[in-house]
Order: C-alpha cells, then sequence, then structure tokens
C-alpha cells in the first residue's frame, strides 16, 4: 500500500465529522493520499507511514515510529495540550487552527453587544412570561468598546464594528504596532485601567496565559463604569469569576456575556445562571459550518510549504527554531 501522505486522526471536534474533513482535505490536495484513521489500530499504522498528521492531539507513543512525520496540523487554535516535548524531539513542525474560529467569534460578540444596547434580553425574558409591557433600551452608536486582544479575532471584532459609529480601543502586547482599533494601548495595569474607565463594552479576545490569567478581576471591576458590559470570547480564567459574580449581583457594571466560563463546563448550581444581567452560551461562539473548509486550506497551503512552496503559516512549535 502507498505511505498516505496526510492522516486524519479519528477524534472530533465541536460534533464535525472526521470524515468530512478528510474529504475536504481530498479536495484540496487531489495529487496526495489523505487516509482517515477511524480506529486505534489504524491510527498507529498510518501515523507510522504519514508525513502529516491532522486532529486534536497526538499520542506521544506514536512518534516514535513516525519517520516520516513532518507537520502536525493541530485542529485547535490552542495547544497546550499537545506533546510539545517530544513533537520537538521528533522534529515535527506544529501548526495551529488560528483565525478559522474568527468571524463567528467577532459576529457573535457584536451580537452579543447589541443584545445588551437593546435590552433584548429583557424583550426575551417578557416573551417568556406572555407580557405586552414596554421596556427601556440603549444605543450602541456613541458607545466606546475596548477590545482585549488585537489577534484574528480581536482585529475581526474590530473590523466589524467600523459600520456602528463607535469609538474603539485596542489593547494588545506590542501596541507600538498600532492596530484597527482608533486607540491602541497595551496590556500594563495603567494601560488596562485607562482603557477600562472609559469603556461601554470589553470584549476579551486574547489569549491565555500568564499575563493574561485573572486580568479582570475585582480591582478592574472597580475601574469599569456600572454601565459597562464584559464579553468574554476567550478563555474563563482570564476574568475572575467570584469577582465578576459580585461586580454583577451588586450593579456594579450592566451585565456580561459569557462565552467560556471558569470553570468550564459551568456546574448547573452556580449562581451566574441564576442572573438576569449574565448571557451564557456554552462555548459556542467559533462553530461554523466553514470550519473544515477554512483549516483545510491552511492545511493543504502548509503540505505545499513542506515542499517549498511559500511559507508555513499558524506555525505553534518550529523544531529548528524552538
Amino acid at each position: 500500500m502507498t505511505p498516505p501522505d496526510v492522516v486524519v486522526l479519528r477524534e472530533g471536534t465541536e460534533g464535525l465529522s472526521m470524515e468530512s474533513y478528510a474529504e475536504t482535505l481530498r479536495e484540496r490536495l487531489p495529487d496526495l493520499t489523505t487516509a482517515h484513521a477511524r480506529t486505534p489500530r489504524e491510527e498507529r499504522e498510518l501515523v507510522a507511514q504519514a508525513r502529516v498528521v491532522t486532529g486534536i492531539t497526538i499520542d506521544a507513543d506514536l512518534l516514535d515510529a513516525a519517520e516520516r512525520l513532518e507537520l502536525f496540523a493541530c485542529t485547535f487554535a490552542g495547544t497546550d495540550h499537545l506533546p510539545r516535548d517530544a513533537l520537538a524531539d521528533h522534529g515535527v513542525t506544529v501548526t495551529n487552527a488560528g483565525g478559522i474560529h474568527a468571524p463567528g467569534i467577532a459576529e457573535q460578540s457584536i451580537g452579543n453587544m447589541l443584545v445588551f444596547a437593546r435590552n433584548l434580553h429583557e424583550g426575551w425574558r417578557r416573551k417568556q412570561n406572555n407580557e405586552w409591557r414596554h421596556f427601556q433600551s440603549h444605543e450602541f452608536t456613541g458607545s466606546t468598546v475596548t477590545v482585549v486582544g488585537l489577534g484574528s479575532i480581536g482585529q475581526e471584532i474590530a473590523t466589524r464594528l467600523d459600520g456602528f459609529d463607535v469609538d474603539t480601543i485596542g489593547i494588545r502586547y506590542t501596541p507600538e504596532k498600532g492596530g484597527p482599533t482608533d486607540e491602541v494601548l497595551g496590556f500594563d495595569e495603567d494601560d488596562i485601567h485607562a482603557a477600562f474607565a472609559r469603556s461601554d463594552y470589553v470584549v476579551l479576545a486574547c489569549p491565555l496565559n500568564d499575563l493574561t490569567r485573572g486580568l479582570v478581576g475585582e480591582s478592574e471591576f472597580a475601574t469599569l463604569p456600572p454601565n459597562a458590559v464584559l464579553v468574554n470570547a476567550a478563555r474563563g480564567a482570564i476574568v475572575d469569576t467570584d469577582a465578576l459574580v459580585t461586580a454583577l449581583q451588586s450593579n456594579s457594571i450592566r451585565g456580561a456575556a459569557l462565552d467560556v466560563t471558569d470553570p468550564e463546563p459551568l456546574p448547573n448550581d452556580h449562581p451566574l445562571w441564576d442572573l438576569e444581567n449574565c448571557l451564557i452560551t456554552p462555548h459556542t461562539g467559533g462553530h461554523t459550518p466553514k470550519h473544515w473548509d477554512r483549516l483545510a486550506d491552511i492545511v493543504a497551503e502548509n503540505v505545499a510549504a513542506l515542499d517549498g512552496e511559500g511559507d508555513l503559516e499558524n506555525v505553534v512549535l518550529d523544531p529548528a527554531t524552538d
């Protein structure tokens, strides 16, 4: 049997079929052999022959026999769960799925801000109670929106805000690079508080790391104006959950929209569930029917780059430099 060029592992993501992913890769790479490993045995046999493997993660034990393997294409944006040391030791480059979720997350983030701007969640609550009773709303126009993190997601959010006649502040690690927002500040404490003090909406779109863990806590909630809304489209642990509950219960802020929580999944007896000024979705912001199409485009470009046609995209581990 001809050794496969690309192997798709069996574990799926977001309820999507890995066979569909394999078929999409076959469309993008018609001159190469793409195999879908459906069982542990098939994974052992196929990975040992593959040049490229793609999936959520890869067992470090499989790498010992994978003498042809050059690239592992992770189907997640986050790669902390991978056996990075083993991959580096075997000379395997790692790429991620960064950017493919950005349009959906951006749309959901803006949708959540509009819900609070027009008080739509109160309208939905009254509909459930069969109440035809008026309520007041706000205007999104003229608001100040701070986007924390100007990577692919933050940039998509900022771009979509262009048509809403709002002022935007971006927070990024290197503010001197500028960005698509009206103003760009850094991650130091003074900049964070300077931005939050002027914000009607704060959207978290940054990665979770040592710098951002617990970034929004009691002190930051004290700085935010009482009419501010926090939208977390990043990772739950960027926010101090206890401080968030206190801020929402005391109306220190107007509300929060959470697609991620800490802990996650959120226990069914957690106080956040009972707060009318807290919207919660179960980490679905990045879901899109175009998931495999966008990821397959990246993988196909990177397969070509292995043969010297362009540069690798979304590299998170390069054994030659790490």
